[in-house]
């Protein structure tokens, strides 16, 4: 049996044991006089003897999983004669990867040596043994903890705190890998980072002026040595973004204040939905829409007035990007808005003031630590966008603060550099994780000024 299937089969046994758990405390607690003779409910029960059934087995089938594999490729080479195939260039691991494919009908079978053959067939007869055997085992396991639970079941069995401080730790287990998946994402990229900071120097990537990582295969060839200065990314990144913020910011945020101080109910009930359709699209839509429609308005545009507007320009990418980034000041400004007590608007009312000067001067900086995060948000989003600069802006690493000619950004050179078959020893390739570090660093501090004003003004409106 897959591991899908067997995992189905085991939580289907873990609901099975929910209902014999609870059954079996309804009986005993009308034999007690009702379940206020029990500790806990019966429900805490059911929960109780369904983890005692369904957390053993699974945590069985995961490990199965982990080490199933790596153990029988390892018995399937030790078969084979000694020094015949290991010698080979590739080593053990190719020759496993071979074996699986045969094993798979990736390779077939008729090209290749009878050795390979019949060591992938043992490995496809491991494979089933290994399947039956976990989906035997883990049924046991699961039948074991059933019974064991249901005859633990009785009115002094405090099945409640222990149910909970299940469950305590399943969150905590979330929470360690959500924070070890952004150290190993961390570590990942600091450690390609440093590969390429030992080619080329700190100094010169910081610093640099010119960003050409075209490296040549020969000495000989132009452009050999490629030039890793990454300002105009830098500068790029920040020209598209500072656009994509001035229409983002007074529209979303306006957008915000008229839904939540102003609009009647039946106009917000349709406009706040229409306006949150707009984070809905996908970003190649955005991508085509300036590439075909706002780039050739805006060259057509700035030339009627004896202007030089690129075709692919920081303009039109910024215009777009700021469209998409509306909804999300507009939605969690309005969130944060609305939430801002009603006795505030009452007693600034009560005091003589107009509604408009209630909205700016109480309702605004009451709401401000939420609207600064929600900006923050949105700067962190636009400094992550790829598609809608590759389509509209280019490739173009120019050193220009105009954004009416094109430039890229440091994400489009993560995707340019990693596209295709690379080397991942050149420094062309190891230029991407220098990015993504930096591009990293960036956020952090963004997110660090967020949490430090959000601070501030919520301890004085607290």
């Amino acid at each position: 049996m897959h591991a899908n299937d067997l995992l189905l089969l085991l939580l289907a046994f873990a609901a099975a044991a929910f209902y014999v758990g609870r059954g079996r405390a309804n009986h005993i607690a009308k034999l007690a006089g009702g379940s206020r003779q029990l500790h806990s409910l019966p429900d805490y029960h059911g929960h109780y003897t369904a983890l005692c059934c369904g957390l053993p087995a699974v945590l069985l089938l995961i490990l199965w999983i982990i080490f199933s594999g790596h153990v029988i490729s390892a018995m399937v080479l030790d078969s084979l004669p000694a020094g015949q195939f290991l010698g080979d260039p590739g080593g053990r691991e190719l020759l496993a990867n071979k074996i699986a494919n045969i094993a798979q009908g990736v390779l077939p079978k008729a090209n290749q040596p009878a050795i390979l053959v019949a060591a992938a067939e043992e490995l496809n007869r491991l494979t089933q043994i290994s399947r039956w055997s976990v989906t035997a085992l883990a049924s046991c396991v699961s039948l074991v903890g059933l019974i064991w639970a249901r005859s633990r079941i009785a009115p002094e069995l405090q099945s409640r705190p222990r149910v909970e401080a299940s469950i305590k730790y399943a969150l905590f287990f979330c929470a360690c890998v959500a924070v070890f998946t952004t150290f190993g994402i961390i570590f990942s990229v600091l450690f390609e980072s440093l590969q390429f900071f030992q080619s080329v120097p700190v100094v010169d990537f910081i610093f640099g002026l010119e960003w050409s990582p075209q490296t040549a295969i020969r000495d000989d060839q132009v452009g050999s040595s490629g030039s890793f200065g990454a300002v105009p990314l830098f500068v790029g990144t920040l020209l598209v973004s500072a656009v994509a913020m001035v229409v983002a910011v007074p529209i979303g945020l306006m957008s915000a204040i008229f839904l939540a101080e102003y609009a009647h109910k039946s106009v917000r009930a349709y406009a706040k939905p229409a306006l949150e359709v707009l984070a809905g699209i996908p970003t190649v839509v955005y991508g085509f829409f300036a590439a075909l429609t706002v780039a050739p308005f805006l060259r057509d545009f700035g030339q009627g007035y004896g202007f030089s507007v690129s075709s692919e320009s920081a303009l039109a990418a910024g215009l777009v990007m700021g469209v998409m980034i509306i909804p999300f000041i507009s939605s969690l400004s309005d969130d944060v808005i609305t939430a801002v007590p009603q006795s505030l608007r009452d007693g600034s009312l009560a005091m003589g003031a107009t509604h408009s000067e209630t909205v700016i001067r109480v309702v605004i900086p009451a709401a401000l630590p939420g609207i600064v995060a929600g900006i923050m948000l949105a700067i962190s989003r636009a400094i992550g966008e790829t598609m809608i600069v590759v389509m509209a802006s280019g490739l173009a690493a120019n050193m220009t603060f105009n954004p009416l000619d094109s430039v890229t950004t440091v994400t489009v050179q993560i995707v340019t550099l990693l596209t295709g078959d690379q080397e991942f020893d050149s420094p062309k390739t190891l230029a991407a994780f220098a990015l993504g570090l930096v591009l990293f660093l960036i956020t952090l501090i963004l997110n660090i000024i967020a949490l430090k004003v959000v601070k501030r003004f919520r301890e004085q409106y607290e």
